[in-house]
């Protein structure tokens, strides 16, 4: 039997996403384990790919880690890969006020799973979703990152308005583990 895959993550809402887009049809068993991993900083890609390598490092098998985005177009795609620290200062509301001085509120979610196979030497693979949306004065659950002030493109709620299981049918995250599904449903 082959190793688990050990999705490094220390955010038990992420996991439980994770593990409620995959379902059970993944073909791999996914086992999850919180390491202190440092913040990176960089391009998205990038990051991913050194945050995989960094786990790798902990854990002797594949592991998979997962960088949330968030790319206000107004700011030039920031704050990106430093929503963490955006939304743990300003939180929700003040993201929406961040914009209040733009008429461009436009921004895209980003969601990229690093994939390290487990070998020394195995190369790093990247799958990511994007979702297209704008940033709004903060609506519904308060229990998710900035879920509450973005709304995707044709839709009339935000994220944090949605029930799980529509917004796990739709976002960057249910995006990105679905090249992830495809990747492992081709090659295994």
């Amino acid at each position: 039997m082959s190793k688990p895959i050990t999705f490094v993550t220390g955010n038990s809402r992420k996991l439980e996403e994770l593990v409620n887009i995959l379902g059970t049809s993944f073909p791999k068993r996914v086992v999850s384990q919180n390491v202190d991993l440092p913040e990176l900083q960089g391009e998205i890609d990038d990051i991913s790919i050194k945050k995989a390598k960094t786990a790798h490092k902990h854990i002797s098998g594949p592991v998979l880690v997962e960088d949330t985005c968030l790319c206000f177009t107004a700011l030039k795609g920031l704050p990106g890969p430093y929503i963490k620290w955006f939304l743990e200062k300003l939180g929700p509301d003040g993201l929406f006020t961040l914009l209040q001085g733009f008429e461009d509120k436009s921004a895209e979610a980003v969601c990229t799973f690093a994939y390290h196979p487990g070998g020394e030497n195995d190369e790093v693979i990247l799958f990511q979703g994007r979702t297209q949306g704008e940033i709004v004065s903060p609506r519904g659950r308060r229990d998710f990152g900035w879920d509450p002030c973005f709304q995707p493109k044709g839709y009339k709620m935000t994220y944090g308005e949605m029930s799980k299981e529509e917004k796990n049918k739709i976002s960057h995250r249910f995006k990105a583990l679905d090249k992830l599904q495809e990747y492992f449903n081709n090659n295994t």
